[in-house]
């Protein structure tokens, strides 16, 4: 059974767990404290140097990442090819999302509320809630015309997005204005295999962080 080092506030961590769950994975959880330091304590860092989660453990073979970690499971343990198909433009969308979401979309919620729930900051600074806003602009734009991030089946970029967008929704941030995001995520909250135990609660969890700061 693969190891999994995870803290579950993590969202990048959650998508991880939400493909694990649709490719029917068991994996042995390892929870860490972050905020406690014990990514820090030497025999984690043995395991992964850069001391990060989610760290993913498959026999000899260590992976960080959530993205990439994403991608292996569907590759190596799903049932079909449906959460990362081989057709290579597909893929490519897939990828793009999977990037947009980390270079973009999580990044700008980071900006918004990182510094007031980590960094002593008094409050948070409306310019950046204008950059979330307008990354989940162009989420709605993607999203136009079909059910899921790329077509009409859940993929891994699905899993990456959702555990972005239940957070931002969880700590407060107003979805209305994107009708597309809205419906796309109600989808995904009744579809996605073990959503509530895999990406619920540690968003909430968040929110309630977030909103106690916000």
């Amino acid at each position: 059974m693969p190891d999994f080092y995870y803290m579950a506030l993590s969202a990048p961590c959650r998508s991880v767990m939400l493909t694990a769950k649709a490719v029917g994975l068991d994996m042995d959880m390892k929870p860490l404290n972050l905020m406690a330091g014990e990514q820090m304590k030497p025999e984690f860092v043995a395991i992964n140097p850069q001391h990060c989660v989610p760290t993913f453990v498959d026999g000899d073979f260590t992976l960080w990442e959530s993205r990439p970690i994403c991608a292996y499971l569907a590759s190596k343990y799903g049932k079909d090819e449906s959460l990362y198909p081989a057709d290579l433009k597909t893929r490519a969308n897939i990828d793009r999302l999977m990037y947009f979401d980390m270079g973009t979309l999580y990044f700008r919620f980071g900006e918004y509320v990182y510094p007031v729930i980590f960094r002593g900051a008094d409050k948070p600074d409306p310019e950046k809630l204008e950059k979330l806003q307008e990354a989940l602009g162009w989420l709605n734009g993607f999203l136009d015309g079909h059910d899921y991030a790329v077509g009409n089946n859940i993929t891994v970029a699905d899993h990456t997005l959702v555990a972005s967008v239940s957070t931002f929704e969880a700590s407060g941030i107003d979805l209305s204005k994107h009708s597309n995001v809205v419906a796309w995520l109600a989808r995904c909250k009744a579809n996605m295999p073990g959503y509530k135990e895999a990406n619920d609660q540690g968003a909430q969890e968040f929110g309630k962080m977030a909103k106690a700061k916000l």
